[in-house]
């Protein structure tokens, strides 16, 4: 794993590169005491000729950056972002799978590591990025439930960045929809408004950016998640109010030529004409 530390209102300094492992952490950090904390995810996909390409990894970098502001903290500069990813994949591409058979996700960590008894910023602040091999995020059909009672987010709150604050709080309702056959969640605002599902977005074709009343989800002809994790996944049904509603899948659907489209450009079958892709020196 790469690590790189800096002290409040300082820059980050060179990182290094150390065996995965347990890291030391003071018990007033402000990670551990007050979640002050963002993380990242990105892909690398290895190409049919042997080849490693990242995923737009500047753009991670620029939404950390973002989400640093936010919640008070030093950031990593994009280069130095992208940098440490590519060092990590590069140390690890052993791991990275053959085409078709996963791809390996690579989990930018940003923390406040210094120790901090009361509620302010962290003195010091750490960067670390890590791998591991994965295959598909979800296994089988996606069935999902929406969910009334907890929200995923709140207006003015941190649902728009990455924070890590913001995942342990769907733990409950995720555990109780699986109890009931469930695969997934999927979360409204307080407006009865679809917003998400637990770690990913949610689309319903057809195409327009706006508020979706959760009534609509007995119009739409098909739906699909998005996320770094689940790539693009059409939904086989979402249950409202106990009535199951089911949607088109599979061949000939949006979601799954956006899937084709998707990974065809991270795995170098279809040509980058947006110049997204990166390629692992």
């Amino acid at each position: 794993m790469y690590i790189m530390n800096c002290s409040k209102d300082q820059h980050f300094s060179q990182g290094t590169f150390t065996p995965f492992g347990k890291i030391k952490m003071n018990p007033s950090s402000g990670i551990l005491n007050y979640g002050q904390g963002l993380f990242e995810g990105l892909k690398a996909h290895r190409t049919a000729n042997g080849r490693i390409l990242l995923f737009r990894p500047e753009q991670n970098a620029m939404r950390m950056k973002v989400g640093a502001k936010r919640m008070c903290m030093q950031a990593p500069t994009v280069e130095q972002f992208v940098n440490a990813v590519k060092q990590t994949v590069h140390s690890n591409k052993r791991w990275v799978p053959p085409p078709g058979k996963g791809a390996m996700y690579i989990r930018p960590l940003l923390m406040g590591s210094g120790p901090v008894l009361g509620v302010a910023p962290a003195s010091e602040y750490t960067f670390i990025t890590y791998a591991s091999p994965v295959g598909n995020y979800h296994k089988g059909v996606l069935n999902l439930i929406v969910e009334e009672k907890f929200r995923r987010a709140i207006p003015g709150g941190t649902g728009g960045v990455k924070a890590v604050t913001n995942y342990a709080i769907i733990y409950k309702p995720i555990a109780e929809a699986k109890a009931k056959g469930f695969t997934d969640v999927l979360f409204l605002n307080a407006e009865k408004y679809i917003e998400e599902v637990s770690t990913s977005n949610i689309f319903l074709v057809k195409v327009k950016e706006r508020a979706i009343p959760v009534e609509e989800l007995f119009d739409a002809e098909e739906v699909f998640c998005t996320g770094t994790a689940v790539g693009v996944n059409s939904v086989n049904s979402i249950t409202y109010q106990d009535t199951r509603i089911a949607y088109k899948r599979g061949a000939g659907t949006v979601g799954q030529k956006l899937y084709e489209m998707l990974t065809g450009i991270q795995t170098g079958r279809i040509e980058d004409k947006m110049g997204w892709t990166v390629e692992l020196d």
